[in-house]
């Protein structure tokens, strides 16, 4: 049973849906992007520096791209929880995740201590 209100539940899901389609549009657009810089390449005669810059920028909106992309799944993983009616638990403890914490970061799985905890030991790893 989740910890939130019919009320809270339906605007956290609002807030899953509008974030799933942003950054669906961010990735396409990334995409396209890549293949208009990819296409321009093609024959494109540069020198070293020019083409040194134009490899940082590609690495960047790589970084990027990723980036949206771990957080369309953790968004769309969101969404699968809260079908299921496991939204709003953390996925460590089973304890209630805080509405404040949901509005901030709809798509948490882990209540703020536990998501501490999980952070502290990725530190520890690196």
């Amino acid at each position: 049973m989740s910890p939130l209100t019919a009320q809270q539940t339906r605007s956290l899901e609002l807030l899953l849906i509008e974030r799933e389609k942003q950054l669906d549009a961010e990735i396409a657009s990334a995409r396209d992007a890549t293949r208009q810089r990819n296409d321009a390449r093609l024959g494109d005669v540069t020198d070293r520096k020019e083409g040194a810059d134009q490899d940082v920028t590609e690495e960047v909106a790589e970084a990027e791209t990723g980036r949206d992309i771990t957080e369309l799944n953790a968004v769309q993983a969101a969404r699968l929880r809260l079908g299921a009616g496991l939204y709003g638990r953390c996925l460590d403890c089973a304890e209630p995740i805080a509405y404040a914490r949901l509005q901030a970061q709809p798509a948490a799985s882990r209540c703020a201590r536990c998501q501490t905890g999980h952070e502290e030991k990725l530190g520890q790893q690196r």
